[in-house]
């Protein structure tokens, strides 16, 4: 059974970059389970972060074929351990009179926060990793979600993954990046 693996891609942040990682997923059928794609505090690179489902044969293969992509300076599998992976979730949910106290209270016990309310529809943020967001989602279910969103995972290394590049003259600058 192929379990989710975090792989987190340095790239040229220019347009077509993130069509061509998606063109190599699909065209090679590989699913992608999560996205998220934001400039770095430098903007002319971005990480992309792709969470998907494989072997560690299939990860290494897709590795190998994302460095090959022009755009893409440094790729990463972070595995278990090795890094922070976390997520935001948006709910929208039913509560009345009769069940407000109970709701409220395990949006505090969870340290959700709420965003929005009226009186029969709150709209609550939880963060964290993956379990913690699927939990509250779990938890508030019986009062009845009416909307659910989650972002994509975003992920750093705990270590220093990326300190060797293989383009020398972008090394200084990336490495600042992430050390």
């Amino acid at each position: 059974m192929a379990i989710n693996h975090t792989i987190s891609v340095l790239v040229s942040n220019e347009v077509g970059v993130l069509s061509r990682i998606v063109d190599l997923f699909s065209g090679r059928g590989y699913n992608i389970e999560s996205l998220t794609v934001a400039p770095t505090i430098d903007s002319i690179y971005s990480r992309v972060t792709i969470v998907t489902p494989g072997d560690d044969d299939v990860i290494e293969q897709i590795c190998k074929q994302l460095n090959r992509l022009i755009p893409v300076i440094k790729v990463a599998n972070l595995s278990i351990g090795e890094a922070i992976e976390y997520e935001i979730g948006l709910l929208k949910v039913s509560v009345n009179d009769e069940n407000r106290a109970e709701f409220l209270n395990i949006v505090t016990q969870a340290g959700a926060k709420i965003m929005d309310l009226n009186e029969k529809i709150y709209t609550v943020k939880i963060d964290g990793d993956e379990k913690a967001v699927q939990t509250f989602a779990e938890l508030v279910r019986p009062f009845g979600i009416k909307e659910f969103v989650r972002s994509g995972k975003v992920a750093i290394t705990k270590a220093g993954q990326f300190q060797n590049f293989k383009k020398p003259k972008e090394e200084n600058a990336i490495n600042k990046l992430f050390s």
